[in-house]
């Protein structure tokens, strides 16, 4: 798991530069919401940016990265 102090930020970072949100990456931000208890500022705006990004459809739901 990361440890940075705004690792969910970093998460939705790299889905939006992959352009696609994949399981392991829905579970890594789970992961770091369960363990930290509360959300960030920072990461909050950074979920509602990616929620806007995938309803805007320039970011895919996608089963994996699986090739």
């Amino acid at each position: 798991m990361r440890t940075s102090k705004y690792a969910i930020r970093q998460l939705v970072e790299k889905a939006l530069d992959i352009k696609k949100l994949t399981p392991e990456i829905e579970n890594e931000i789970n992961c770091e919401l369960t363990q930290m208890g509360y959300i960030s500022d920072v990461d909050y705006e950074a979920l509602e940016l990616l929620m806007a990004e995938m309803d805007a459809g320039r970011v895919q739901l996608v089963p994996s990265l699986g090739y």
